[in-house]
């Protein structure tokens, strides 16, 4: 039986793209971990990474990703409208698949004792790990937040951590690790300035005030769009259901003279929830979730009439083309470039693959075992940038809508797109690199591979070419608005280093 955790770590660092960028390399260095999604907000000043995986590999992931934090991110000069507590505030493991929530429990002491053993940053436990009653609840560990706790832990015991200190550590703060169910982030934004008004209906929901079960909320002044915002984690969806908190913001809302202008989930949220509010929504009667047509076609793949049936490379490859299809400006050219340069890695990976399984190639199964490891991490690295393509131009686009009515706003809102545009183009570049090595590794596997798959090997260069010439696309659209000549010309000089390195033919 498969054994799966999710992991959820959230860092505090919501700004600067190249930290966060830093914090998921470290973790990505892990095989068998799987990064699910990455969402960060300037405002809250914190992002969020979603892991999933075997559940040793996704502890080493996270505590690689505290380590990479600590080194990055300064609590003493970090200011943001989300309450924290450390450089990486909380590190939650939800169990997935065959694994219980005793075995997430168990995994967090593991990792809560290894973060102090290596990084000598305090920890406390919370939620099913948490080993005193009241530290159950988050927010009672994180009470008065780094300021407070970093000046109180080594003076009462009731606020001493569990692990290690009983010092915080000077810039990293602590680190609140436990086991959880699944958790839904939900913001609510109200189209007032005023945070007092978010704040006294987050109040009113929250199950801590006598509000719903399930439900915990605060107040979050977001400066940057001029909004108020009530900020959700629903710890028990299916209990109390998102419709159920949505409605209820609204009416409390209409109390002070507000009203809802969007809402927003941050990070992963399951098929189940979404199911949930729209029978709600809709009032739909008799509804079954196996009316929804994923989960019927799921089932029936699972099954062994369809299993190996015609048609399922295609149903594999639909959604994202359709993704593409749609008239939005993501997924675009460096999402599909990326792509290019997953499938040419993964043709590696499968010519290597079956190459050191025949005789012929016995003299080199050493080598081709070194091609299968490397062009599985390189089609893992440019499968994952698929989505950071369109994430950081998500970020550009976020940046171009800043508002611009004072001289102040207008500094903010260049800042911001530059730095949005930064990454915008590093992105691409980094897709760039690791296609331009796929390419050469992929000649290199030429002399070494079984001759019956030379079509294989070729079809994979030109995918590693098209990607790199693709994602150089991208660079240099990106670069046009870009002030920092230096570091513009620095990215121009390497893009025509690494166009020249595919120059040659693919076959």
């Amino acid at each position: 039986m498969k054994r799966i955790v999710e992991c959820v770590p959230n860092f505090s660092e919501g700004r600067d793209q190249a930290k966060i960028d830093a914090i998921v390399a470290a973790m990505r260095e892990v095989s068998g971990v799987y990064l699910l999604d990455r969402e960060s907000d300037a405002d809250h000043n914190r992002c969020v990474i979603t892991l999933a995986g075997e559940p040793e590999a996704v502890a080493e992931a996270a505590l690689r990703g505290v380590g990479k934090a600590s080194e990055l991110i300064d609590l003493t000069k970090h200011t943001g409208a989300h309450p924290r507590l450390g450089a990486t505030d909380v590190v939650p493991f939800i169990p997935v698949e065959g694994v219980a929530i005793e075995d997430c429990v168990a995994l967090s002491k593991k990792v809560g004792r290894e973060i102090w053993e290596r990084y000598k940053i305090p920890v406390y436990f919370y939620e099913a790990a948490a080993q005193r009653p009241e530290r159950a609840n988050l927010e009672n560990i994180r009470k008065g937040q780094f300021e407070a706790l970093v000046v109180e832990a080594p003076k009462n015991p009731d606020r001493a951590p569990d692990v290690g200190g009983p010092a915080l550590h000077p810039t990293a703060g602590a680190v609140v690790v436990g086991a959880r169910k699944f958790l839904v982030a939900f913001n609510i934004n109200l189209n007032t300035p005023d945070v007092e008004i978010a704040k006294k209906i987050g109040k009113n929901i929250r199950f801590s005030n006598g509000g719903l079960r399930y439900v915990k909320a605060m107040g979050v002044d977001l400066k940057a769009r001029n909004l108020a915002q009530v900020s959700i984690n629903m710890t028990d969806f299916e209990q109390t259901p998102l419709h159920r908190v949505f409605e209820m913001v609204k009416r409390e809302a209409e109390r002070y003279g507000v009203s809802i202008v969007g809402s927003e989930i941050v990070g992963l949220i399951p098929k189940r929830a979404i199911e949930i509010t729209a029978d709600f929504y809709l009032q739909l009667e008799n509804f079954s979730p196996a009316q929804v047509f994923e989960n019927r076609m799921e089932a029936s793949l699972s099954g062994a009439a369809l299993s190996e049936g015609p048609g399922k490379l295609a149903s594999l490859a639909q959604p994202f083309l359709d993704a593409v299809a749609e008239p939005t400006a993501v997924p675009g050219g460096g999402s599909v470039s990326a792509l290019a340069g997953a499938l040419g890695a993964s043709l590696g990976q499968m010519v290597a693959g079956l190459s050191r399984k025949k005789k012929a190639q016995a003299a080199y199964v050493d080598q081709l075992s070194d091609a299968v490891a490397e062009f599985h991490a390189a089609s893992k690295f440019l499968s994952e940038a698929v989505d950071r393509d369109a994430a950081s131009f998500g970020h550009v686009m976020a940046a171009y809508k800043l508002p611009q009515e004072t001289s102040e706003q207008k500094t903010h809102r260049e800042d911001a797109i530059q730095l949005a545009l930064h990454g915008a183009a590093t992105v691409p570049l980094e897709v760039a690199r690791k296609a331009a090595d796929a390419f050469e590794r992929l000649g290199a596997l030429r002399a070494i591979s079984s001759a019956t798959m030379a079509s294989d090997v070729r079809v994979g260069r030109l995918m590693a070419a098209a990607a790199v010439h693709g994602a150089l696309a991208n660079v240099e659209i990106n670069l046009e608005s870009i002030t920092d000549q230096k570091f513009a010309a620095g990215l121009r000089s390497e893009s025509k280093a690494l166009a020249a390195r595919v120059a040659g033919p693919a076959s």
